[in-house]
């Protein structure tokens, strides 16, 4: 009995050691695979978000993200490849001044980021961080900080990302950015729901800002926890439709 006793103790701190020693590459990876992440490189993916249409067809490394809606009397349509963002005012190719088309080929591209998380985070352009671990509301969690490099980071390679990812699960259920446009700012999100559409996992999201501006991006999680946060809208993709591509 001593013997078993010794040798699930090692085995025990075996175990513990094996986790602690997970990179945040590995801890990535685990992730996109328990999302199903991996699948979105090849489907059709299409949602509604604040009433305006989305669809993204990812096959092979290309890509066609685009979103519809009605502004005023007419039918706007936005198109982001590989190569081209293009916008089309009833079914016309309008002119853009490169300031403006830009700013649509960022919000385009933003909404179809955030939307298929964790997609997109083993992205050459992506830097990953194991930072130091937390537990929010009793649940212990790894702690990944994300940058990017300015060559292949867009536009917005400045912003820093933080992902809170379970230790047991490998899900995400928070997640924190600091952005530079339009003045700049820090959110918190919070997992309100989830689903799981052809075994990729979507999340909705609340979305939170800090009260106190001087907050830092690496304790926000600890500053929610102390309610020195302010809700300020919520995410939340609707009418979510998956086709898997062969």
């Amino acid at each position: 009995m001593r013997y078993l006793s010794f040798f699930l103790l090692i085995l025990f701190i075996s175990c513990k050691t094996s986790e602690e020693k997970l990179t945040a590459q590995q801890i990535i990876d685990k992730t996109i695979l328990y999302a199903g992440a991996d699948k979105v490189a090849n489907s059709e993916i299409s949602f509604n978000f604040r009433n305006v249409n989305y669809l993204a067809v990812r096959n092979n490394g290309t890509f066609k993200l685009t979103r519809t809606f009605k502004k005023d009397s007419s039918l706007i349509k936005d198109i982001l490849t590989n190569t081209d963002f293009e916008r089309l005012v009833d079914n016309k190719i309008v002119d853009l001044e490169t300031k403006i088309a830009s700013k649509y080929t960022n919000s385009v591209n933003s909404v179809h980021y955030f939307s298929v998380l964790p997609f997109g985070l083993n992205d050459k352009a992506v830097h990953k961080k194991l930072l130091k671990s937390s537990t929010i509301n009793g649940k212990e969690y790894y702690k990944v900080e994300v940058t990017f490099a300015e060559d292949g980071g867009g536009e917005d390679f400045e912003d820093v990302f933080i992902y809170w990812i379970g230790k047991e699960d490998f899900l995400i259920d928070y997640l924190a950015y600091s952005y530079h446009t339009n003045g700049g700012g820090k959110r918190f999100r919070v997992l309100k729901e989830q689903c799981v559409k052809n075994g990729i996992r979507f999340v909705d999201y609340h979305n939170y800002k800090p009260l106190n501006k001087e907050i830092k991006l690496i304790n926000i999680d600890k500053a929610f926890e102390e309610n020195k946060l302010e809700k300020v809208s919520e995410i939340v993709l609707k009418n979510i439709e998956v086709t898997i591509l062969e």
